[in-house]
């Protein structure tokens, strides 16, 4: 009860700041928005669909052997073929969310404000990985290559030189840490900088964000059949939780912050008629607020399906107790007889 006391005063006292922040930026005087040159060389000159071709490469091989592969596992029965519709279902929106935040008018957009930026990063990490490690893409990809090819990825896949890094990273506390790192170090004002003058390093950043994402979220949602164990339940709930208070603070700090973190984002900003401090308050508020909501409906999740899963653990020690009586019974049938 104390620690339920403890949490209700904490997300009382973080919904009034969240309060006082939407506050400020829906009611700020509107004469804080300063106009520049439609012109600024800043400011992209459309905001249309961007069709980079590796981009576009990407996502349609990955969409393309997803597809395959659950085409081919379909043929071979019925068994289990609701579970993989449903991660069919879920693989398909984690992609649709990837295009959203890769191709759509989002993406240019995020080029110009601070809080779109923010937005395509949390489709990226909130949206689009948990969707995607929901959906095991890694074993349905693998049936969409021939009998051959697909015994040869397999045992390449259990070599030591992959499978030795994959347990490592896929480590709770190893992704974690990567992914820990990966938020705060961009978001630190140098590196953020030299992601929006570098095209290369901005690159850098979307794949960093995005892959320690799927790490994270695969420790989060990893196969039952691997783990299904209390003790995984209770280390995935531990990073949803600690994950949900480290970038809920680095969003406070963004929303509070008197100052803009980012220069390079004013002239673009101004050139929208946006205010950029209150454009970067935006951008926190994106992640402080729904990037909580996501990591507590993970968090309900992971205790939905340990709850689930609990029974069938529980009548374990039963069943192996109540079949040394068959021998005892088969025994006394023979004596009678």
């Amino acid at each position: 009860m104390a620690a339920f006391r403890l949490l209700t005063s904490f997300l009382t006292r973080s919904s009034i700041r969240i309060a006082a922040g939407v506050a400020a930026i829906t009611f700020a005087d509107a004469a804080c928005a300063h106009a520049v040159a439609p012109g600024a060389s800043s400011v992209p000159a459309s905001f249309g669909w961007t069709f980079e071709p590796w981009v576009v490469a990407c996502l349609a091989l990955s969409i393309g052997l997803y597809l395959a592969g659950y085409a081919r596992l379909r043929l071979r029965g019925a068994r289990g073929r609701r579970d993989r519709a449903l991660r069919l279902v879920s693989f398909v929106t984690g992609w649709i969310a990837l295009v959203i935040a890769l191709v759509s008018p989002l993406h240019t957009l995020s080029e110009a404000l601070f809080s779109a930026h923010m937005l395509q990063h949390e489709i990226f990490m909130l949206v689009a990985a948990p969707l995607l490690v929901i959906g095991r893409p890694l074993a349905v990809w693998l049936w969409a290559f021939p009998p051959r090819a697909r015994q040869g990825i397999s045992a390449a896949t259990r070599s030591a030189w992959v499978n030795t890094p994959w347990r490592w990273l896929t480590t709770p506390a190893v992704a974690w840490v990567l992914h820990a790192a990966a938020l705060w170090c961009w978001h630190a004002p140098r590196f953020f900088e030299a992601a929006l003058a570098s095209e290369g390093i901005h690159t850098l950043q979307h794949t960093s964000f995005l892959g320690t994402a799927l790490l994270f979220w695969w420790t989060v949602f990893r196969p039952a059949s691997q783990d299904g164990s209390r003790p995984h339940s209770a280390h995935a709930m531990l990073s949803l939780f600690t994950t949900m208070v480290h970038t809920g603070a680095l969003g406070a700090l963004l929303t509070l912050a008197p100052e803009v973190w980012y220069p390079s984002c004013i002239e673009s900003t101004l050139a929208l008629g946006f205010d950029p401090l209150q454009d970067q308050q935006l951008g926190g508020l994106v992640m402080w607020v729904p990037g909580g909501l996501a990591y507590l409906v993970g968090g309900l999740l992971v205790g939905a399906r340990w709850l689930t899963r609990r029974p069938a653990s529980t009548l374990a020690p039963a069943t192996s107790v109540a079949r040394p009586a068959a021998p005892n019974t088969r025994l006394r049938a023979h004596e009678e007889s």
